[in-house]
């Protein structure tokens, strides 16, 4: 009998024996040309259909997932997704369908279906589409990685999460431990009647772990998650991230956990590191600026929004020195692409200035509801089947002027908690009153750092939150945080998002005690 290590072994010697390794086995994308030649044949039919405006999607996806827990290797997966979807506009009305058989007798065939679905949709529209007027471009985007994950072999890989699985146990009193890596590859063909052709390939690298914690006497458990966050890079951020050394302190960390002194509730300065606040940022900041929650087109669902249109320009969000900015151009996010799904030039706007609420995310067929002339590029389809709607930019809180350190924040500072890791969260549908809890926690007393924390949690509402944002630190304490699966939408979709941060203080927060 072969262990799981002896397998994978074979598999690669099997893969290599085929003059390929085992992540190569997924065929390529056709060449541009093709691509161009069905493009072209799709946007005919629609066309020839009825439509004043159509676009289609060539997409394939390519996912890796490889997981280990302790000394083994639990599983590795690889996955692949290919087909095209076509909307088209015919008398004001959506249509939209989608095939995974990529042939130009197919994609005419699906082109007539998009038009026949528009034109019964039109029954219930209420009012015509209206798409904000956009450049034609003929070009290219890819991710600018310099180690394409899909291009390294897998014993590193593995080499590496078991690794990491050893350098936690070797700690005293750690119980268990799980590593995995995430690789992600969009790449994507758009075209449309107002001109454009955009090739784009989009890679998105994710390793992580966690560490518990075992009470024998007790049966109480702590458990201690990796504080890396997804990136739109390449296999070199799994090589620059200190994943063993971060692997030993997260195990000491978790540990300790069970001798940490409990929570004191009440009213206390709060220290963020961004791998806390990136969360509070997406659920407080991210969602209420959604343009469609603030209409009500997501009430079902996602819910709705406590930003209203009425508070455009006006509605004072936080403090003076709160800015917030959405990007869809920004270094290593996972929102980063050159060109929405709408065709549109991505660029990054205010959400928030100084304080004051100033803008929404938008698509095209949602400007004029602002009286905008121009889309922000959110538009995003999660497949080649799904229909692209409005979803969340990359959205971060900018650093101060000043360099300001960590230790300036602590040092600055009586009476508060420092937090880092994200962990639960609850927030209401309107994404007004929220509770937040972290991954360890730090007792900070007199500008220093006493004693490690456990069972806390934050809970706050969203503008009072922000107001209470009285110290930024500098450039040097920017990370960037974030999620692959960002939910919205029936049916479903699933999107993901970077939001970037400096470690922030929030004088006065309530702070609960968890463990009561």
């Amino acid at each position: 009998m072969i262990d799981r290590r002896q397998f994978v072994q074979s598999m690669m010697v099997l893969g290599a024996t085929a003059g390929v390794r085992p992540s190569s086995l997924l065929f390529a994308a056709p060449p541009a040309g093709e691509l161009r030649d069905l493009a072209d044949a799709a946007l005919d039919a629609a066309r020839k259909a009825g439509a004043s405006y159509a676009d289609i999607r060539i997409n394939r996806y390519r996912n890796q997932f490889i997981f280990t827990r302790d000394r083994r290797v639990q599983n590795i997966v690889n996955t692949e997704d290919y087909g095209f979807g076509i909307r088209v506009i015919v008398d004001g009305t959506w249509g939209f369908s989608s095939s995974s058989v990529v042939t130009k007798d197919e994609i005419a065939r699906v082109a007539a279906q998009a038009a026949t679905i528009a034109r019964a949709n039109r029954k219930i529209n209420a009012e015509p589409v209206r798409l904000a007027p956009v450049e034609a471009y003929d070009t290219s985007w890819n991710t600018p990685v310099k180690k394409n994950p899909f291009d390294m072999p897998l014993q590193p890989k593995l080499d590496l999460l078991l690794q990491i699985n050893e350098a936690a146990l070797k700690v005293p009193g750690a119980s268990f431990v799980s590593a995995f890596m995430q690789f992600v590859n969009e790449h994507k063909y758009f075209a449309s009647t107002d001109g454009s052709h955009i090739e784009q390939s989009l890679i998105r690298s994710y390793p992580s772990f966690s560490v518990t914690a075992v009470d024998r006497a007790t049966g109480k458990f702590y458990s201690r998650d990796a504080l890396t966050a997804p990136m739109g890079m390449g296999y070199e951020y799994v090589e620059s991230y200190p994943l063993l050394e971060e692997a030993t302190t997260a195990a000491v960390e978790a540990v300790a956990m069970h001798k940490a002194k409990p929570a004191p509730a009440g009213q206390k300065a709060l220290i963020l590191h961004p791998t806390n606040l990136w969360l509070t940022i997406h659920e407080s900041v991210g969602h209420p600026t959604e343009l469609d929650r603030a209409l009500g087109y997501e009430a079902n669902y996602a819910g709705t929004s406590f930003l209203t249109t009425d508070k455009l320009g006006k509605f004072e969000f936080g403090s003076k020195m709160v800015n917030i900015v959405a990007d869809k151009t920004q270094a290593n996010g996972m929102a980063t692409c050159g060109y929405d799904d709408d065709g549109v030039k991505t660029t990054s706007w205010h959400l928030i200035k100084d304080g004051v609420f100033v803008d929404y995310q938008t698509t095209r067929d949602q400007a004029h509801l602002i009286n905008q002339k121009a889309s922000h590029g959110c538009s995003y389809a999660d497949n080649w089947s799904s229909i692209p709607f409005q979803r969340m930019p990359n959205v971060s809180l900018q650093p101060g002027d000043k360099e300001v350190s960590e230790q300036d924040i602590i040092g600055a500072t009586d009476d508060g908690i420092y937090i880092k890791g994200d962990a639960s969260y609850s927030i209401d549908h309107q994404r007004y009153n929220f509770q937040f809890s972290g991954q360890t926690f730090w007792e900070v007393k007199n500008g220093k750092i006493t004693t490690q924390l456990r069972d806390v949690a934050y809970q706050s509402n969203t503008p009072e939150f922000w107001k209470s944002c009285d110290m930024l630190g500098g450039k040097a304490t920017y990370e960037l945080g974030g999620a692959f699966s960002d939910g919205k939408g029936q049916p479903g979709q699933s999107n993901s998002v970077s939001h970037g941060c400096p470690i922030t203080r929030f004088a006065r927060v309530n702070v609960l005690n968890t463990g009561r």
